[in-house]
C-alpha cells in the first residue's frame, strides 16, 4: 500500500463485507460450490465470466478466437500451453470483479482491466493486478511488482499471499478513476487514475512510453499468459452504476 494513499474506513468496512460474504460483495472462497452464483449474488447484479466448462466469454488478444493454450480444466480457466493473453469479449467501464487464482512454483501472471487492443500487448494499455509466486520469482523481490501490487506503480504489502498450489482470492474495484485491489481479504492497493500522484508514477515508469496507458474509460478484462501455468475460477463481475 502506498504511504500516500492510506486505507480509508470505508475500505476497511468493505473488507469485512467481503470476508463474511454478506452484502453485495461476492462470498469468500470457502464456499463449497465453484463457478456458480447464489440467488443473493444474482439479485445484487453479479454474473459469471466463466462457468467452469466453456471459454465462450473469452478470446485471444487481437484474435477472434480463444487460443488452444487456454482451456477449461477441472473447473478452472487454465493456461496449459503457449498461447497469448486472453480478454473478455465484452468491455467494462465501472465494475467490481472477484476471482480466484492459483500458480505453480515460480509462476507469473496478471489481471488487467480497461484493456484496449491498440498495442501489441495488453499490459501497455491496461493497469495490472500482479499475480505471482513472490518467493519463487524475481519480481517478488520488490513490493512494486509483488502479488497484489498495481504492477510497477503501487506496491502491495507482504503477508496476504498463499503459497503455490493454493487458491488466492482477488478483488478489483474500478469506479471512475478510483481503483482498489484486495488479495485474500486484505486491501493491497488503492489509487486514483489520472491523479497527480498517478501521473507522476507513470511518468517515472516503463509505461510512460505508451501514451494511452491507463487512459481508457472502458475496455476488456485480460488474463495474462506470461509463459507459466496459471488457473482462474469463480470469475464474477457486477457493473457499478
Amino acid at each position: 500500500m502506498s504511504a500516500s494513499l492510506p486505507i480509508r474506513p470505508a475500505v476497511l468496512a468493505a473488507a469485512a463485507i467481503l470476508l463474511t460474504g454478506c452484502g453485495s460483495a461476492a462470498p469468500a472462497s470457502s464456499q463449497a460450490a465453484v463457478n456458480v452464483l447464489t440467488a443473493a449474488e444474482r439479485a445484487a447484479g453479479w454474473r459469471l465470466l466463466f462457468d467452469g466448462a466453456s471459454t465462450a466469454a473469452w478470446r485471444g488478444y487481437q484474435s477472434d478466437t480463444a487460443p488452444h493454450g487456454w482451456q477449461a480444466v477441472d473447473g478452472a480457466l487454465t493456461r496449459v500451453a503457449d498461447a497469448t493473453d486472453i480478454i473478455t469479449r465484452e468491455q467494462f467501464a465501472d465494475f467490481e470483479l472477484t476471482l480466484e487464482w492459483k500458480l505453480g512454483p515460480g509462476g507469473n501472471s496478471g489481471v488487467m482491466f480497461r484493456v484496449t487492443e491498440e498495442y501489441d500487448y495488453g499490459y501497455k494499455s491496461g493497469p495490472e493486478m500482479q499475480v505471482l509466486d513472490d518467493a519463487g520469482h524475481r519480481d517478488g523481490q520488490s513490493r512494486l511488482t509483488a502479488a497484489g501490487s498495481d504492477y510497477g506503480l503501487y506496491p502491495a504489502p507482504s503477508g496476504a499471499l498463499r503459497p503455490p498450489g493454493e487458491w488466492n482470492q482477488a478483488r478489483i474495484l474500478v469506479n471512475g478513476s478510483h481503483v482498489e485491489y484486495w488479495l485474500n481479504g486484505v486491501p493491497t492497493v488503492e489509487y486514483e487514475l489520472w491523479s497527480p500522484d498517478w501521473e507522476a508514477r507513470v511518468k517515472n515508469s516503463k509505461f510512460a512510453q505508451w501514451p494511452n496507458f491507463g487512459r481508457a474509460a472502458s475496455g476488456h478484462l485480460a488474463l495474462q499468459d506470461h509463459g507459466d501455468w496459471v488457473a482462474f475460477r469463480n470469475i464474477k463481475i457486477r457493473a457499478l452504476p
